[in-house]
């Protein structure tokens, strides 16, 4: 949590103690290079044992509690009906609301099932804005994604606390245009991954179900992040800064008809669910659940991560919980744009997000940006980020590119995994390379898969300039470091 020190600076205090460490290390210039090249600068498709510090994601990588690793211990191994899993609808119910369960091996699990029986042919999916695996399933099942964020959501130098809103008027003119019998649902995603972790107002969040609501169209809810979600309630919001994570996280839960969420995320567990009041909805989609997960009772997930997720969802109700990620992200932003380098504002849940376009303006889209950026930042301190840009779009039918709305570089901090010394090191490498930037020239493919080809599409450098970085940065650095 933040602790005002007694010379005025602000400094995001670990509220646990280290017991468990698992050994890095940090490859020379020289083994960064080959990894890279070898990996078609992807980050994604770099072996750990080349990665210093990984911030790929925060999905999966967050640090478990003491608390959950000890449930796992006494997991119930049953098929069906296991007491594990009833432990886990316990917590949900406590902290959601809700009656009815649908355990799933993690969030893209959740939106495939909620595509299967949700998303016909021919219906819109209206949203604060997309994530990959969310478009992707609601596109296969021939619905049409409709992105309807606010003017501000693009501006990532701002000063707006709340760029994840959906603009309401925009809310509307889909139902105008559509009807209400062609949306499939309004989904509203917390945080929103894409524009760089940014959140929604509780005003906006209770207006866009109110729209819902008088139309008779569903309101979903995907509350992968949502302890941040309602941490950057409660320190942003004017009304709810004396209330609680866990009384807003209890607030946003009863207005949807649907909660669905990636346990990996604010739980700190692998795994995920879908929750909802309302039987009709659990009944369409339980038939489906044994088809593609597992039986009722785990899911696809194992009892162990079932007893860790019961833990883990009453754990991020706890104030220094929700804010551990979110205020060293707060951190790192901070130092990064006192030096000058061009980072969303306000910083938001899941990450610290580097504006890419900002970061190399002579790059055009078509050379990949953030692509660029994410091996560019690997090259100089193998610190491992994600592209969240244009090779996170895919390309139309006919071949044609698609342009992200957004170029960013997203290095992920994960719930207390790391240290400030280790996010003042990047900080100080992403600086080196800004006087550096000029010699980066761009991406193109070579292998690209026809979806998602953000996981395993493979690319090289134009003029060979990661090579050329390389040898800049051994001269200022040595061929060790």
């Amino acid at each position: 949590m933040n602790i005002k020190l007694s010379n005025g600076k602000v400094l995001p205090v670990e509220m646990h103690k280290i017991k468990i460490i698992q050994q890095t290390r940090l490859p020379s210039a020289d083994e960064r290079l080959k990894a890279m090249e070898e990996a078609g600068y992807n980050t994604f498709l770099l072996r750990t044992r080349n990665v210093f510090l990984d911030m790929l994601t925060d999905s999966g990588t967050n640090a478990m509690s003491d608390n959950q690793l000890g449930a796992m211990m006494v997991a119930d191994d049953a098929y069906a009906g296991s007491e594990s899993f009833y432990k886990l609808e316990d917590s949900v119910r406590d902290v959601f609301g809700t009656q009815y369960l649908l355990p799933v091996h993690q969030g893209r699990a959740a939106e495939h099932l909620l595509a299967k029986v949700l998303v016909k042919p021919g219906d819109v999916v209206p949203m604060n804005y997309h994530f990959t695996t969310t478009k992707a399933h609601f596109t296969l099942a021939g619905g049409t994604v409709l992105e309807i964020f606010t003017d501000e959501a693009l501006k990532t130098d701002s000063k707006e606390p709340f760029k994840g809103n959906i603009d309401e008027n925009k809310f509307l003119d889909v139902i105008k245009t559509y009807g209400p019998e062609h949306i499939s649902f309004v989904r509203m995603e917390a945080t929103t991954n894409l524009l760089g972790g940014q959140p929604f107002s509780m005003a906006n969040y209770k207006r866009i179900k109110e729209i819902a609501a008088e139309n008779k169209v569903k309101f979903v809810l995907d509350a992968s992040l949502i302890s941040e979600q309602a941490y950057f309630i409660k320190q942003r919001e004017p009304g709810y800064e004396n209330r609680s994570v866990a009384e807003i996280i209890r607030e946003l839960a009863d207005l949807a008809d649907i909660v669905y969420l990636s346990g990996r995320k604010s739980c700190a567990v692998r795994g995920g669910f879908i929750a909802t009041n309302t039987k009709e909805i659990y009944d369409l989609i339980l038939p489906w659940l044994p088809v593609y997960e597992g039986f009722a009772t785990y899911g696809g997930m194992s009892t162990k991560e079932i007893e860790a997720m019961a833990v883990g969802v009453r754990e991020m109700t706890q104030y220094s919980v929700a804010s551990s990620s979110a205020d060293m992200i707060q951190y790192f932003a901070e130092r990064l744009k006192e030096r000058g380098i061009p980072v969303v504002t306000p910083p938001g849940g899941l990450a610290c997000h580097i504006d890419a376009t900002r970061f190399l303006p002579d790059l055009s889209p078509d050379k990949y940006i953030a692509g660029s950026l994410a091996a560019a930042v690997y090259l100089v301190s193998g610190a491992r980020g994600m592209e969240r840009g244009t090779v996170s779009e895919q390309r139309e039918p006919d071949g044609t590119e698609v342009f992200s709305n957004l170029e960013l570089l997203r290095l992920a901090v994960p719930r207390r995994t790391y240290t400030i010394s280790q996010i003042d090191y990047v900080v100080d490498r992403v600086c080196w390379l800004l006087s550096h930037r000029d010699l980066i020239k761009g991406l193109i493919f070579y292998e690209e898969p026809p979806i998602l080809r953000f996981f395993f599409g493979k690319m090289r450098a134009i003029d060979n300039w990661g090579a050329n970085l390389v040898e800049a940065f051994k001269k200022d650095f040595g061929p060790d470091l």
